[in-house]
């Protein structure tokens, strides 16, 4: 089943909703809300900035505004008051601004010249339009002068110069001879732009005519002739005769010497030249030379813009449409010939006029709500931004708490009544100004509903609707929904509430059927409106044709029972082949069937039943296959040779139609194989004329069809037949139809935005063909502006298929809208598409870690860069080993955008390696980043042992390591220098014999390994070990007694101590006193 169709109250015009990117109320433009609400002046029409007027004429200047209430105007004159009513030929139009000077009575228009503003009043603000510059048209005589023949040397260059008297504005220039027959031009001789005929090399056929400059002006519609220049040519071949012309090297038949080329204008190798943003560039290069020399046009560093250059005047000129900064740069024209060539480069410096960026817009607060107007512009040089309010600077305006200004932004606050005025913003520089109206207005308004109240709605069951309520106030009112006049607020469920209101019901039942309320309500007030919803049973064919086999001759029933809701008119129809399905004389249809007589081979197809409403259809299809009867003619026809059908003959266009007509043809002889389909074709004159393309295609059984036509089209049909052989050939044309023009029902497909350079965005399109341009002149509305920015869109407008933003960041998101325009109105609103502008290098990865957990592999990970600047297309890591001061062969690696590690098998335990990535985008690969591999610990020594040996920490650490050996020798030293326990015996010095091992007190006696002498004792001749000199002697330690080593070093002494304790300590041991012990009990 279709989807139903929404009815017109749920797309009623009237839809209001708060503009929450700038926080300001749309006012309806219901006519009654209009005139009810208190405005303050906008100008709505005004004169250009730069306006030539006819001397002939009274003089207008226009101004006109709206606001409530109704603005008065008064004028200034070279900024100062115009008093109208002091002078009798200056009056103001009645309800306007627009000043009338009439000159019927007398008076000079010259001195009425200046400068005009308007300025429009209401006690809420005042309004300004721009300043416009009076001039009026000047045509003066050309000066009389008696001209000299020239004379020239056939083959020498020649300029004649036109100096045309000064105009406003500037006459158009043309050539003539003085019997007012046009001079011939060619790549030889052409006209330049400022008027002068070049020639680039001069023949003896110039003589046969004069020349004469001609000045039309525009507005007298006036031709001045120049008095004629005559030429006298020397040569050396005084015969003209016409045959050299052809001759393929004339000039040397003519005797006349061949030139390299020279430039005649401009003069010199280089020259600069200005031009505005917008405007167009023409570049202009004429050579003399022999041969006449042919010009080439380029651009340094890129190429010329497809899109927009253009060659004019025999390609000695370059035209650039509407250009922009990147038309900036140096061109050259190469002049050249069999001789040689010369070139001459043009600087092209682009300058702008302010531009908008962001045009301040009218703001309309409720109390006590905040906004802001904003004025950005750009240009070249940077322009100024001046601020007035009223007409006046905003310096000297009365202080205003509530405003706040920021540059190119006015930011208001807690806005009340008598914040109400007209700002204007003034935005300027060298080479012009732009002037913008906005006014702040803040309104006080009970709700108000927009929709014309107790709507019926009719909705198919189980479909989806939607309830619109449009309504106005301000504040902005809150908007509630409720079902028959009680209950809560519907939200939630199978309702959804949007954020303008609008009720959607999911999926409608029986029970959704009621009276619905939406009640929108503000601190001033509430009001109501009320929708009643009514749900009808969907159509359904419930028996369905079936699919059929019938042999020719017999007769077929399809049946197609419906069953829709009685409140609701049903229609029933029938296609045959998905197209409208012709009912003839041998066909019957009934309310539930359609009957079929005397089946034919062409009957054979598909056959859908259509039951529909005004609400919702029903489908249903079946096939009808024929069988040929064995006894019929037909078998006789098939034994005759078959062959393609007649074509058609006697097209007849009837039932004309806005956007339909009926093609009525007499089929051609089928040639004994039966029409199968026929194809009508058409062809327009405007687009593509003398293509032909496929309209529609209709079955073999009908010979006439409706065509639906599109707007602006001047139709002109044929008509194909074809059976099984082929198809015939086309039928003679019809006569020609054309529709009228209509706006355009769709808009450009395939719309892409992508970037060509790193600061640009290239919006391309399908254009539109014949048939869906609905209009003359048909042209596209571009849009686009920065994605989830508040950005007011940019527009232009174009003619062909592309639009090239420049000056962008690198890589960023747009929104872009393609809408089609022809004279008689725009497209629908276009979808938005994303495009990009153009990429760059990206910087360098992030992170870049080189790690060796073997001596095997290396891994290696990185981060993505922090600038891709577009989309990465992958990584490129290049490395390569090197061992001192030998380097390896350089191995580069490619890896995808998303691979962020790599694991790198060493060739060898001993290299390093050096490794460099960088990410890659479109563009190209971006800045590198670059790291080392460790070095493995054996290489590290074999290859820094002598750098190594002479580093402070190495030094340090081998001292330490010395003095560490020391000190464990010392205490080796000690260990066995340590002797046992000795007996203490009273003055008796006598050793211990090596025959008593061990006496009766424990002591014991060390092996003869401990009796060698100590390293480092001296020895005398006869080999006995003596003491070494020592200013701290160890007897000192005693108490008086003596102290001496015995023969393997060890201390026996002999302590004095009182004789009461000689007897009880003479057995103690004397290592608790011995210096040596206590350093040993340290160790």
């Amino acid at each position: 089943m279709a989807r139903q169709q929404p009815s017109p109250w749920v797309h009623t015009a009237f839809l209001f909703c708060l503009l929450s990117l700038s926080g300001t109320i749309e006012i309806p433009m219901d006519p009654s809300i209009q005139n009810e609400l208190s405005q303050p002046p906008t100008i709505t029409k005004q004169s250009v900035k730069d306006h030539i007027v006819d001397p002939r004429d009274n003089i207008l200047i226009e101004c006109e505004a709206k606001g409530n209430p109704a603005p008065s105007f008064h004028w200034t004159r070279n900024s100062r008051f115009f008093n109208i009513a002091k002078d009798p030929r200056v009056s103001m139009r009645r309800r306007s601004g627009t000043l009338v000077i009439d000159f019927r009575s007398g008076g000079r228009p010259e001195e009425y010249e200046g400068e005009y503003q308007c300025f429009a009043r209401n006690k809420f603000g005042t309004a300004l339009s721009n300043r416009i510059r009076l001039q009026v048209s000047k045509s003066p005589l050309w000066p009389k002068e008696n001209l000299d023949p020239v004379v020239v040397q056939e083959g020498a260059p020649l300029t004649l110069q036109c100096n045309p008297p000064p105009g406003l504005p500037s006459p158009v220039i043309f050539w003539m001879s003085s019997s007012m027959e046009p001079i011939t031009q060619d790549k030889r001789v052409s006209q330049g732009h400022n008027g002068d005929l070049y020639f680039s090399n001069v023949m003896l056929q110039d003589m046969q005519t004069d020349y004469s400059c001609n000045a039309r002006f525009h507005f007298t519609h006036t031709i001045q002739q120049k008095n004629p220049f005559n030429l006298k040519v020397l040569t050396n071949h005084p015969y003209n005769d016409s045959s050299l012309r052809n001759h393929p090297d004339m000039y040397s038949a003519r005797g006349v010497a061949e030139r390299t080329p020279s430039f005649m204008y401009p003069q010199g190798t280089a020259s600069s030249q200005m031009v505005l943003r917008g405007m167009d560039l023409l570049l202009e290069c004429i050579a003399s030379g022999v041969p006449t020399p042919d010009i080439a046009w380029y651009k340094k560093g890129g190429d010329l813009p497809s899109d927009k250059a253009k060659f004019e005047n025999f390609n000695k000129a370059l035209r650039i449409t509407n250009v922009s900064e990147e038309d900036s740069g140096e061109y050259f024209c190469l002049a050249s010939n069999k001789m040689g060539s010369i070139r001459h480069t043009i600087s092209v410096r682009v300058k702008a006029a302010p531009y908008w960026l962001d045009e301040p817009k009218n703001l309309i607060l409720a109390p006590g709500e905040d906004g802001r107007l904003v004025c950005r512009a750009n240009g070249n040089p940077k322009p100024t931004v001046q601020w007035m309010v009223n007409g006046e600077p905003l310096q000297s305006a009365p202080p205003n708490p509530n405003r706040e200004v920021a540059g190119d932004t006015i930011i208001f606050r807690d806005t009340q009544i008598s914040s109400r005025a007209v700002y204007q913003c003034n935005t300027s520089n060298e080479h012009g100004y732009l002037l913008a109206n906005a006014f702040v207005s803040v309104l006080d308004v009970p709700p108000r509903m927009l929709s014309p109240r107790n709507q019926l709605i009719r909705v198919i069951l189980y479909n989806r609707t939607r309830l619109d309520c449009p309504f106005f106030g301000s504040p902005i009112p809150t908007l509630r929904w409720f079902k028959n006049g009680q209950g809560s607020n519907l939200d939630g469920g199978n309702y959804h509430v949007y954020e303008n209101g609008s009720l959607e019901i999911k999926m409608i039942r029986k029970e959704d059927q009621g009276i619905y309320t939406c009640v929108a309500t503000n601190i001033l007030g509430k009001a109501e409106n009320q929708v009643r919803l009514e749900v009808k049973d969907p159509t359904r064919i419930y028996r369905m044709p079936e699919d059929q086999v019938a042999k020719r001759g017999t007769t077929v029933q399809l049946e197609c029972r419906v069953k829709h809701d009685p409140s609701l008119k049903l229609t029933v129809s029938w296609l045959k082949d998905d197209e409208p399905l012709y009912i003839g004389n041998r066909m019957k249809k009934e309310e539930d069937s359609l009957t079929i007589f005397g089946v034919a081979e062409r009957d054979q197809g598909s056959y859908t039943c259509v039951a529909s409403t005004e609400l919702d259809q029903d489908l249903a299809k079946a096939y009808l296959t024929v069988l040929a009867d064995q006894a019929t003619p037909t078998n006789r026809l098939a034994a005759l040779p078959k062959g393609r059908p007649e074509r058609p003959r006697d097209l007849e266009l009837t039932d004309l139609a806005e956007r339909s007509v009926r093609l009525t043809w007499i089929p051609g002889d089928d040639n004994n194989s039966p029409i199968t389909d026929y194809v009508v074709q058409f062809e327009e004159d405007q687009f593509q004329p003398g293509v032909w393309h496929d309209h529609s295609k209709f079955p073999g059984s009908v010979n006439s069809a409706v065509l639906q036509l599109s707007p602006y089209v001047n139709y002109q049909f044929r008509v194909i037949a074809i059976n099984e052989v082929g198809s015939s050939h086309p039928s003679l044309p019809s006569e020609r139809y054309r529709t009228s023009g209509a706006p355009p029902e769709s808009n450009p497909s395939d719309v892409k935005g992508e970037g060509t350079r790193k600061n640009n965005m290239e919006i391309t399109w399908t254009p539109m063909n014949a048939t869906s341009a609905f209009g003359p002149n048909l042209r596209y509305i571009v849009k686009w502006r920065r994605r989830e920015t508040r950005e007011t869109w940019n527009n232009v407008t174009v003619w062909g298929s592309r639009y090239v933003v420049g000056q962008t960041p690198v890589y960023v998101p747009y929104e872009i809208r393609v809408q089609a325009e022809n004279d008689f109105g725009k497209g629908p609103e276009p979808g938005t598409v994303i495009g990009y502008s153009g990429e760059d290098l990206p910087s360098a990865p992030r992170r870049f870690r080189v790690r060796q957990p073997n001596l095997e592999t290396i891994n290696l990970e990185w981060d993505h860069p922090e600038h891709p600047n577009g989309i990465l297309t992958g990584y490129t890591l290049k490395y390569v080993a090197f061992n001192g001061t030998k380097v390896g062969k350089q191995i580069v690696e490619n890896f995808s955008p998303n691979q962020t590690k790599f694991t790198m098998q060493r060739a060898d335990p001993v290299s390093r390696y050096r490794f460099s990535l960088s990410a890659r985008t479109q563009v190209g690969s971006g800045e590198a980043v670059t790291e080392e591999s460790p070095a493995p610990p054996n290489q590290a020594y074999t290859n820094n042992q002598a750098d190594i040996a002479t580093q402070g920490w190495f030094i340090g650490l081998m001292c330490a390591v010395a003095l560490l050996v020391l000190i464990l020798l010392i205490v080796c030293f000690i260990k066995r220098s340590r002797g046992g326990k000795y007996p203490v015996r009273e003055k008796k010095d006598v050793p211990l014999g090596p025959e008593d091992p061990k006496e009766e007190d424990g002591s014991f006696d060390y092996s003869d390994e401990d009796n060698k002498p100590l390293q480092g004792s001296q020895t005398s001749l006869d080999g006995t070990i003596k003491q070494q000199e020592s200013d701290d002697s160890l007897v000192d330690y005693g108490e008086g007694g003596e102290g001496q080593f015995n023969e393997d070093g060890s201390f026996i002494g002999q302590y004095t101590v009182k004789k009461d304790k000689e007897e009880t300590e003479g057995n103690e041991s004397s290592e608790a006193t011995s210096p040596v012990n206590a350093i040993y009990s340290l160790a």
